[in-house]
């Protein structure tokens, strides 16, 4: 069966769209949005002035010689810049897109071995993730500690896969919530395969974004400090989409939704 039918062939139809979103809302968190510059910075190597495609004279004059001499270095052409930022952010995304994906092939397979109890897993779970839509919503208090890897590798293309995995690794709460629902739907699907692709509709909602802000840089600046100052409007839309992930699993309703979409697809024949 092709990835295509996957898909289209059962609860997949509406868990992919909403993995994606989910990704979507965890880029636009207030703890990851604000580190975006900084680690594209980081992954390749280049000054915020060099990803705009200004010159960095400040940071030539500070690359010097053994013998205290100013060394002058050419400065990164437009294009060699966008090629490193390109190639920088994909192998960070790649980094934290083989952690979350190991997650969901792992909570894919445990499904898989209880699909006998999955009906009252899928029940429990769902109020779990109702717990972390609130917990986004800031409505629990002390959810929202932040874990991070502070040790990181060596900056620039080489230790952007690296740093990817440490970011996958060293998640902080407003990435737990919603790969938190992630992995709960991946769970519900009772397959290592399928759940793997969930978590990778979940990194391309994640990752997308931050490809663009980095080959968008100097467009994207403003739209970053928008989204900043209204984070507290995403938050809830975030928020909001987990809770109500959770209610459609605790009353069995998303099982319902997977059926009739899968009878709606399966409707539609292919006229010669």
């Amino acid at each position: 069966m092709s990835v295509v039918d996957t898909v289209v062939s059962g609860s997949l139809l509406v868990a992919a769209p909403l993995a994606f979103a989910a990704g979507v809302v965890s880029f636009l968190s207030p703890c990851v949005l604000p580190l975006v510059p900084g680690y594209l910075s980081y992954v390749t190597g280049l000054s915020g002035a060099e990803l705009a495609g200004e010159p960095d004279t400040a940071a030539a004059r500070r690359r010097g010689t053994a013998d205290g001499d100013v060394l002058v270095e050419a400065e990164v052409s437009a294009p060699a810049a966008r090629t490193r930022v390109l190639v920088g952010s994909v192998l960070f995304v790649l980094g934290f897109t083989a952690v979350f994906v190991a997650y969901g092939a792992a909570f894919g397979a445990l499904g898989e071995s209880l699909f006998r109890y999955q009906d009252q897993i899928s029940r429990v779970l769902g109020v779990v993730v109702v717990v972390l839509g609130l917990s986004f919503l800031g409505v629990i208090p002390g959810m929202q500690r932040e874990w991070r890897m502070h040790r990181l590798p060596k900056v620039g293309l080489w230790g952007a896969p690296l740093l990817g995995v440490l970011f996958g690794l060293g998640w902080t709460p407003c990435i737990g919530p919603t790969l938190g629902a992630v992995q709960t739907l991946a769970f519900t699907e009772a397959s290592a395969a399928r759940g793997a692709l969930l978590s990778a509709f979940y990194c391309l909602g994640l990752g997308l974004p931050f490809v663009l802000v980095g080959l968008l840089y100097r467009r994207a600046l403003g739209a970053i400090g928008w989204v900043r100052r209204h984070s507290l409007v995403v938050m809830r839309i975030g928020g909001g989409l987990l809770v109500l992930i959770g209610l459609l699993l605790v009353t069995g309703l998303w099982d319902d939704l997977t059926i009739g979409l899968r009878s709606w697809a399966g409707s539609f024949g292919v006229w010669l």
